[in-house]
Formats: C-alpha cells, sequence, structure tokens
C-alpha cells in the first residue's frame, strides 16, 4: 500500500522555504567562485570557447551539507539513525574533497576512481547497501552480501556518469534539480522522509547553481558538482530500494536519471566496439554529437530536463500500475532513448560528422 497519509506528517511550507533558503545561499557561495575565477581552459573535447570560471559546484556541496548538519541536529520525522545518518555525512565530504581536488589538479581517470571508492566505503561500511528486493513475479529477493559489490557499482557508475553528461550549461544541474523534485515527491507518498528531505536539500542546493549556469554559462560546475550530485543521487537511490512497500523502487534512481545513463552506456559501447580508449576524453557522447551537428546546445539541455521528466511519468506508472505491467513499464525510457540515439544518428549523417 502506498502512504498517501504520508504528506500529513510533513511540514511543507517549512519545507519549501528551507529549500529557498538553501537556494539563496548557494547562489552567494557560487557568486564567490565566480569571483575567485578558477579557470576551465578551452580544449578540443569541451563545448566552450573561451575561459570560463568552475567549481561552481562548491555552492551545491556548501548548501547540501549545512541542509544536512541542520536536518541531523533538527530533524525529527526526516532523521535516519545515527550510524545512517553519520555515513552519508562522511562519504559526502568525502566525495566533495576528492572531487575538488580533482577540479583543482585535473586527476587521472584512475586515481579520481579510486578516490570515489575510499568516499563510496564510507557509506557502504556505514551499513547502506542494497540486498533486498522485491522483484515482480518473484517477490521478495535476498541476494546477501553480493549486495556490496552491487552497491559500489551502482555509486561509481551513477557518479561518474553525472560527471560525463556536465558538457553543456545547464544539462548537470538541471537534471539533478528536477530528479531531486521528483523523488522527494515519491519519497513522501511513501513514506521514505530521509529522503523527501534530503532530496529536496540538494534540489535548493542546484536551484541556486543554475541561474549561473543556465542558459549562459558565468561559472561551470566542475567535478566538485557534477561528481557530488551523482555520488548524492546514488546514495538516495540506494536508499529508495529500502521501500518496502514500493515494488521495483531501487529503480527508481535509475529511471529518473534514464536519458544520463542511456547516453553513457550507449557511449561506452560504441567506443569499446570501436577499439577506442575509453578513459580518453572525447566529444562523442549522444548530447555532444547533437549539440556538434547543429542543435542549440539550449534545446539538447531542455530535452534531458524532458527526459527526467518522462522517467518520472513512468516512475509513477511501474509504481502505481498492476503487477504485470511494472516491468513493461519501466522499459518505456529505454524506446525513447533508442528513438533519439537515431536522432542524432541522422543529424550527424547529415552534418558529415564521422568522428565521434
Amino acid at each position: 500500500m502506498i502512504h498517501f497519509h504520508g504528506w500529513a506528517e510533513l511540514n511543507l511550507p517549512r519545507h519549501l522555504a528551507l529549500l529557498a533558503g538553501l537556494a539563496i545561499f548557494s547562489g552567494i557561495v557560487v557568486r564567490v567562485m565566480v569571483a575567485i575565477a578558477v579557470p576551465d581552459h578551452p580544449d578540443p573535447r569541451k563545448s566552450h570557447s573561451q575561459v570560463t570560471p568552475k567549481s561552481g559546484g562548491v555552492g551545491i556541496v556548501a548548501a547540501f551539507l549545512l541542509g544536512v548538519l541542520v536536518l541531523y541536529r533538527y530533524g525529527s520525522v526526516s532523521r535516519l539513525s545515527n550510524q545512517y545518518f553519520l555515513g552519508v555525512i562522511g562519504a559526502a565530504l568525502l566525495m566533495a574533497a576528492v572531487s575538488f581536488v580533482d577540479d583543482l589538479l585535473d586527476l587521472p581517470f584512475l586515481v579520481k576512481l579510486a578516490a570515489q571508492f575510499v568516499a563510496a566505503s564510507a557509506a557502504v561500511g556505514s551499513g547502506l547497501w542494497m540486498h533486498v528486493f522485491l522483484l515482480p513475479y518473484f517477490g521478495v529477493v535476498d541476494i546477501g552480501y553480493l549486495g556490496i559489490p552491487l552497491t559500489f557499482i551502482f555509486i561509481l557508475f551513477i557518479t561518474n556518469a553525472m560527471n560525463f553528461i556536465d558538457g553543456l550549461n545547464g544539462l548537470a544541474a538541471g537534471v539533478t534539480l528536477l530528479t531531486c523534485l521528483i523523488l522527494s515527491a515519491i519519497a513522501a507518498l511513501y513514506g521514505g522522509y530521509f529522503i523527501y528531505t534530503a532530496a529536496l536539500l540538494l534540489a535548493g542546493a542546484a536551484l541556486g547553481f543554475l541561474p549561473f549556469n543556465f542558459p549562459r554559462a558565468r561559472i561551470f560546475m566542475g567535478d566538485v558538482g557534477s561528481q557530488f550530485c551523482g555520488f548524492m543521487l546514488a546514495l538516495f537511490g540506494i536508499a529508495a530500494a529500502r521501500y518496502e512497500a514500493a515494488t521495483l523502487s531501487f529503480l527508481l534512481v535509475p529511471l529518473l536519471l534514464s536519458g544520463v545513463l542511456f547516453d553513457v552506456v550507449f557511449t561506452l559501447i560504441r567506443r569499446l566496439f570501436a577499439g577506442e580508449n575509453i578513459a580518453e576524453a572525447h566529444r562523442g557522447h549522444l548530447y555532444q554529437i547533437a549539440q556538434r551537428s547543429g542543435l542549440d546546445a539550449i534545446w539538447v539541455t531542455l530535452l534531458h530536463w524532458g527526459f527526467v521528466l518522462i522517467g518520472g511519468l513512468t516512475a509513477s506508472g511501474f509504481l502505481l500500475g498492476p503487477r504485470t505491467w511494472k516491468l513493461p513499464i519501466a522499459l518505456a525510457p529505454l524506446v525513447i532513448q533508442f528513438i533519439w540515439a537515431g536522432y542524432v544518428f541522422r543529424r550527424a549523417k547529415f552534418a558529415g560528422i564521422e568522428k565521434w
């Protein structure tokens, strides 16, 4: 049963005020980062053509951590146990530190991945890992300690997927904002009050950054923003998998991020078959090819925001739909993504783009 009575336990006006307050705080920090102006220089693999400040994601990190600390001190309905809560805070701090160093030093991919693994270990070590799944046709499936490596893969993949997708103004920040708002609404319906509040906190942090990055970029999010957002969304996905009443709830975050995850997987497979070095920087993602073929960057960004909304409708469909229809409904975004890929292929062909 869905906990529709859960909304009555929430103080929505207070939480919206908190979201607005964090957005303002995030915006102030981002403005400071614009003034500091850590430079992001153009190169052939990037979309911008002039030096632009980066590390605006520091505002997102600062606002979210402030909100989580307030929640840890004063939260009641939205609290986790101390073990899990401290795991989230510790993992978030580690991820923020790692990604900010990456912004400054441009770490090699394997070094970056190892550092992300350490941050993920803080979350998994606190007990935040997936092992019980409620599946259609099979019921409750407990995979035991096999859930630990699965959780690590989930965290690292989504963290890096958000990092890879951060190549156009407003894309990563807007996807994060919409994903958090939809996830927060679903979590409230199911009584997942920590996810409800934490997702609102990250939404507020992203909202404060977005006007500085879209439609015109005064500053870029940087790895400190994109990796951090991906990491936190992955942790939200793990927590969402613990909704006892929600069949397939472990798919909520992947569905909302379907456009991002499809782009990354599609590009990875294509480059593997082409014999390319998958760890090497490139401009071969679908969203990049669409922009290179002449599609306005703003429209590419808005399309990806639309993919999040489609993922939200799909998530609602499989959570509320008959059990026998849940998996077919969950596959709907995949059809849309293949149509998008076909459209990009067609544009690339007419634009004479041979090197992806």
